[in-house]
Formats: structure tokens, C-alpha cells, sequence
């Protein structure tokens, strides 16, 4: 076991030197979005190889299929290019360099280091930990609580498709100024995205992220028996991520969009209403 831990280490420690260097080097802050959807990929499949077991093969399985949809999504936005480095950078990276505590190469350089390339890598790691605490418990049995963390996650992946898809038909449609073409009249008319699955909440692709390293941490409470263990810090971590995120993109919209701000009191953030939801008009 500590010589996959070790190779664990490894294949971190390499990943944050890299993203770092060249997005210093490029200016492209982007070097680690490039990676988030295929460095669990790499986790996975390093710890079925090393303790092979029907657990850890269904999870490397989910965590492919996860990660080829997102590295699929984050292609056709123009993420990655035929030269590594390059691709799309995302707008708020841009924006974090205009912050007047961020401003400077001294300045952005140390968040790069610390946050972007260090935090960022950390989390990824903490959230794949599922997959080590099902090595170690190599010899426990499938139970029911596997199968629904894989129903369950293979759910939110579906949402989280179906989510991306919409936004990116939309962007499309705005750059396109089609705004006859149906179902995203209405979005087009206010600038922003309120029609599909941002009827029910106002980041539905946010929300399937987490929902997905929840379930995934499931897997490590039936390997190890255990309901709270250490790797609940991974999936915890992330929705503290993307709630600031969203504050982010949310203040930026708001700027922009004066009725975002009545859409952010008509529909919740990440979990639908059960009951009293109100229809977009």
C-alpha cells in the first residue's frame, strides 16, 4: 500500500511543477483545468493495477466515464489545443488578475503556486482518496450502498451532460444571435441562461459535480465500513470551491444583467425547491 501511495505522490507532485511552470511560462492559467478531468482517470486506474478488486474496477469505470464527458465538454468550448499549453483560458483567471491584491507578476505568480496550481491539485487528490481506502479494504464484499453510489453517480453525470449540453447550445445560439430559434428565446432576450435544467436551479452543472465525488465517497464507506472517514475532506473541499466559484460568476452577472439579480431570488443555487417552484415567464 505505501508504494501506491507513493506513486500517488509522484504523479502529484510532477502534475503541480508542470501546470505551474508553463502556465507561468504561457500566461494560459488554464494548465490545470486541462488536467482536473483526467488526473482522477490516472488515480484510478494506478490503484485497480496495483490492488485489483470489483469495487475499485467499477469505480475506475464511473470515474472514465466522468472524465472523458468533462474532458469531451471542455474540448468543444476550445480548452485544449494541438499544442498542449494553448486552448482556451478560462474568463476567471482573468478577472482574478484584475483583483488589486492579486495584481503584479510577484503577487499572481504566489496564487498561482498556492492556489491554482497547489490547492487545485490537492483537491483533486482528496476527492479520488475513495479509491485508497478501497485498496486498503481490498477483500469487502459489494453491498447495496455501492450499488446505489454507482446508480447514483452515473445519474449525475447524465444531469451534468445534459446541463453542459444546454449551456453550450446556448452560448452557441448567443454568439449565433439566432434568437428566434427555440428552446433559449427566452434565455437570449435576457442575456443569461434560465431556460432547461437553470429552470430548477441556477447551476445545475455545479450542483452534478459535487452530487458526483458525494456518491463517490460512498464507495469508501462500504469498502472501509466506516460512514465518516478522512476522505469525506475531499467532497467537502469541493462544495466550498464552487460555492466561491459561483460567488464569483454570480457577482459578474449581476453586474452585467440587470434582471440576474430577480433570477437569483426566484431560483436556488444548487438544490431544487421541492415544492413552491415558480416558472420562469
Amino acid at each position: 500500500m505505501s508504494n501506491l501511495i507513493q506513486l500517488w505522490f509522484y504523479i502529484f507532485a510532477a502534475v503541480v511543477l508542470i501546470t505551474f511552470i508553463v502556465s507561468e511560462l504561457t500566461r494560459n492559467y488554464s494548465q490545470v483545468d486541462k488536467i482536473w478531468s483526467l488526473l482522477p482517470i490516472v488515480y484510478s486506474w494506478v490503484t485497480v493495477a496495483a490492488f485489483p478488486s470489483h469495487r475499485l474496477y467499477i469505480m475506475a469505470f464511473l470515474v472514465t466515464v466522468w472524465g472523458l464527458r468533462l474532458s469531451y465538454n471542455f474540448s468543444r468550448k476550445g480548452g485544449y489545443n494541438i499544442i498542449p499549453w494553448k486552448g482556451e483560458e478560462d474568463y476567471r483567471w482573468r478577472v482574478m488578475r484584475d483583483v488589486p491584491a492579486l495584481k503584479g507578476r510577484f503577487r499572481f505568480g504566489l496564487f498561482n503556486l498556492l492556489f491554482i496550481s497547489l490547492y487545485q491539485n490537492v483537491l483533486i487528490l482528496l476527492f479520488s482518496t475513495p479509491l485508497l481506502l478501497a485498496a486498503m479494504n481490498q477483500g469487502k464484499q459489494l453491498s447495496v450502498i455501492d450499488l446505489l453510489a454507482a446508480l447514483s453517480l452515473f445519474s449525475f453525470i447524465y444531469i451534468e451532460s445534459v446541463a453542459d449540453s444546454q449551456l453550450y447550445r446556448y452560448q452557441m445560439e448567443k454568439r449565433r444571435a439566432e434568437k428566434g430559434e427555440i428552446p433559449y428565446t427566452e434565455s437570449l432576450s435576457k442575456g443569461f441562461m434560465t431556460s432547461g435544467l437553470w429552470r430548477l436551479v441556477r447551476h445545475p452543472n455545479f450542483a452534478a459535480e459535487q452530487a458526483i465525488w458525494i456518491c463517490f465517497y460512498f464507495f469508501g464507506v462500504a469498502a472501509s465500513g466506516k460512514w465518516v472517514n478522512l476522505t469525506i475532506t475531499g467532497p467537502l473541499l469541493l462544495i466550498l470551491l464552487f460555492i466561491g466559484s459561483s460567488q464569483l460568476t454570480e457577482g459578474l452577472s449581476s453586474k452585467k444583467y440587470p434582471e440576474y439579480s430577480d433570477y437569483q431570488k426566484r431560483v436556488p443555487k444548487f438544490i431544487p425547491r421541492l415544492f413552491g417552484f415558480k416558472k420562469n415567464r
